[in-house]
């Protein structure tokens, strides 16, 4: 052996991407793919799980491929993905239905009320309970719990069927050794562990009475980072590894882009820029906040937690505005989206002054996350006139994803108890040097890009994976990952940023109740809010 590496699978909601990963933090080869999502008439968002296999394990050959690695010098494959998502399989490990999307509401309490059979309300005291001893309560329709329970009562023929419910890390793990598992991390949209103790490897009795799922359903628990088995037969040949390369038990997207980032220690914090925004941070001890929508999940590597910030969608943002504004695939197009219309954005994007023109954009495409939950208030451009042009729009992009990032810093310092001195930026939008220094600006301190920042994923799982099989130590990890640049805060923009953020966090205040009563469905009562206009 020359040099140990690991193949990393990251499953994302648009497509997997494969990487090998040194010791020292290099990306020997990568691959990635595409997924398509299928939107369901009743409101559902699913993959094909079959596809979604087929598509990792090309990437994953493809990668390997390309980083001219020996087959000898893989030292392990680490699974990581997006998380509250849901597939069941049955005991041979074929999965029954399609993939349910963490996007997907079908599992919210009023519509499992509708269905033959369903339960109730879970009462203020299981709630309660839930969050004592998880951290969580199944309060939206797009957990695991919820997806779990939406199966069993909407399609109980699958249910009946299902010996374990996985999710998307743990289905790769999964497909690739023949063994069903799940571990705190991975599971802990489930809502079925107790997370006041660090590495528990059993379910929680009093959890899973009241959450209308039967043990019987679920997978082994088992703790992060151990070896669930080594690789089938058939997929090491069709890898080109050694059948003995062990699958140890991984982590989701938001863990392993935190460890790349360094967020599991120090003073600092990760901040990433993908389909959506999220800042991570360390935090002492398991804690939720339901006023900011903050809680912790446990940390993949050290003997703490990590606080879990979801600020909602950004590169989505981002995608929504080339396609549907710049180039739309209608009777305005001016030509198909070209290869480089990310290089091209920034561009425009760097055209522009600070403070775009004085428009503000509004992100929530999709609803609004932490700090407030409201899944139906909605964007735009504020404050666009005759002499606004596009590329104040679009400067005005990268600064409202920006500002809603600094709406949510301050409630991350309250939550963890200290200030952020600095963050590091991953994630395909730090791929941008503007993006970064407008980060910088707006947040008001140092912001860290990393190098080959939309590989963080990748890395954080590969250093996840050599912590684990003892061939770095957890200490020398904050290390290893390469800085492309660091940005400082321009003084004097904070006087026109601080103003902006002003603007901004009462522009959801003042938009919220317009919202309301744009996207309520016809015939339905205003609500209280909508009543006082707040």
């Amino acid at each position: 052996m020359t040099e140990p590496h690991i193949l990393t699978i990251d499953l994302g909601t648009s497509g997997p991407k494969a990487a090998v990963v040194s010791r020292t933090g290099r990306i020997a080869g990568s691959a990635q793919a595409r997924l398509a999502l299928r939107f369901t008439d009743d409101g559902g968002v699913e993959q094909d799980p079959e596809e979604v296999w087929s598509t990792c394990l090309d990437s994953a050959t493809r990668a390997l491929a390309a980083s001219g690695v020996d087959a000898g010098d893989v030292v392990a494959v680490v699974p990581s993905s997006q998380y509250s998502s849901i597939v069941p399989v049955d005991a041979g490990g074929r999965p029954l239905a399609d993939m349910v999307l963490w996007m997907d509401g079908r599992g919210a309490a009023k519509k499992l009320a509708r269905l033959p059979g369903g339960p109730s309300r879970d009462s203020p005291a299981a709630l309660l309970h839930w969050v004592r001893v998880h951290g969580l309560a199944p309060l939206g329709g797009g957990m695991s719990l919820t997806h779990m329970r939406w199966f069993r009562f909407a399609r109980p023929e699958v249910y009946d069927r299902t010996a374990a419910f996985l999710e998307p890390m743990d289905y790769l793990a999964l497909r690739l050794t023949g063994r069903a598992t799940a571990n705190q991390s991975t599971a802990y949209m489930m809502l079925l562990t107790d997370n006041r103790t660090l590495g528990a490897t059993d379910w929680d009795e009093g959890l899973l009475a009241r959450s209308h799922i039967d043990r019987d359903r679920l997978p082994e628990l088992v703790a992060a980072g151990s070896e669930v088995g080594p690789l089938l037969p058939d997929v090491a040949e069709a890898l080109g590894l050694a059948p003995s390369t062990p699958v140890l038990s991984g982590i989701n997207d938001t863990q392993a882009g935190a460890v790349a980032a360094g967020a599991f220690q120090g003073a600092g914090a990760g901040l990433a820029v993908g389909t959506t925004a999220v800042i991570a941070a360390h935090v002492a001890r398991k804690k939720t906040d339901p006023r900011t929508t903050l809680f912790t999940v446990p940390s993949p590597l050290g003997d703490t937690y990590l606080v879990t910030a979801e600020n909602g969608v950004a590169g989505v943002d981002v995608d929504h505005f080339l396609d549907q504004l710049v180039y739309p695939d209608d009777a305005l197009a001016a030509g198909p989206r070209p290869d480089d219309a990310y290089a091209a954005l920034e561009a425009a994007a760097a055209a522009a002054s600070p403070g775009a023109g004085r428009v503000l954009f509004l992100p929530w495409l999709k609803g609004s996350l932490a700090p407030t939950v409201d899944g139906k208030v909605r964007g735009g451009f504020l404050n666009v006139g005759l002499g606004t042009t596009r590329q104040d729009l679009t400067r005005a992009l990268f600064e409202g994803i920006a500002l809603n990032a600094r709406r949510l810093k301050g409630p991350v310092e309250s939550f963890s108890g200290r200030d952020i001195a600095a963050f590091t930026f991953y994630g395909g939008g730090a791929r941008s040097d503007l993006w970064a220094q407008v980060m910088a600006d707006v947040l008001r301190v140092p912001v860290r890009q990393l190098d080959e920042p939309s590989h963080a994923n990748s890395l954080g799982a590969g250093l996840f994976g050599l912590v684990h099989l003892g061939l770095v130590d957890v200490d020398d990890v904050a290390g290893i990952p390469r800085v492309r640049g660091v940005y400082e805060p321009d003084p004097d923009l904070e006087e026109l940023y601080g103003e902006r953020a002003e603007a901004f966090a009462e522009a959801f205040r003042r938009t919220r109740p317009l919202f309301h009563r744009l996207n309520r469905r016809p015939g339905t009562p205003p609500t209280w809010r909508q009543r006082l206009g707040r």
